[in-house]
């Protein structure tokens, strides 16, 4: 999907997704000092609210424009300040060594394009800082439950974990996680990949 499809997703009055951070990032990140955080790929901006709620000064990048209007709507709505940038990360290259906090949710792209965006997320992230990523992983195609359908978009921790260190970080979790949905059939399990990784200071 490109800018012009996602535009059309988030055309509605009400947000696509919850307004909630997600579940991942509020356990990997809680207990981490705030500091300058950049969310590459935001979306509506509920993550990049969250961490602004708890004095991070954050960036937060999509190539949706109406997905950065709404982010800014909901800042707005609680009473924070992000910086919001319309841009393709395929384009966008963040400020090296740069942020404390770097995260990417949910980017389901090509290896192609997701390698380069995967080197320069790590390439921004400070010393002493920290990535984190949460995807779809591969297995959840057969074992899981939702998410693309489209193999070629799917993760796995250890290609992510090679990437970032390439890039110089030091990969504190590479697996896959479970993930409760609500569904009217009852919950369901999605399967997702997380990894966290830190710039040594």
């Amino acid at each position: 999907m490109d800018a012009t499809d996602w535009d059309r997703r988030y055309a509605g009055g009400t947000l696509l997704w919850s307004a909630e951070p997600n579940r991942f990032l509020v356990a990997e990140t809680s207990e981490l000092p705030p500091g300058r955080a950049l969310d590459l790929a935001c979306g509506e901006g509920r993550n990049a609210v969250w961490l602004a709620e708890r004095g991070f000064r954050v960036t937060g990048v999509d190539f949706s424009a109406v997905g950065i209007e709404k982010a800014r709507g909901l800042a707005a709505e609680r009473g924070v300040s992000c910086d919001w940038i319309v841009s393709d990360l395929l384009d966008y290259r963040p400020e090296a060594t740069a942020y404390d906090l770097v995260i990417l949710f949910y980017l389901q792209v090509p290896e192609l394009d997701r390698r380069p965006i995967l080197q320069a997320a790590a390439a921004a992230v400070a010393p002493g800082g920290t990535f984190l990523l949460v995807a779809h992983d591969l297995s959840n195609l057969a074992d899981g439950y939702g998410g693309p359908s489209d193999p070629a978009v799917l993760y796995t921790a250890g290609g992510v974990a090679e990437v970032l260190a390439d890039g110089g970080l030091a990969v504190e979790r590479a697996e896959r996680v479970n993930r409760p949905v609500e569904t009217p059939d009852g919950e369901r399990i999605a399967l997702d990949v997380l990894v966290r990784a830190k710039r040594a200071a």
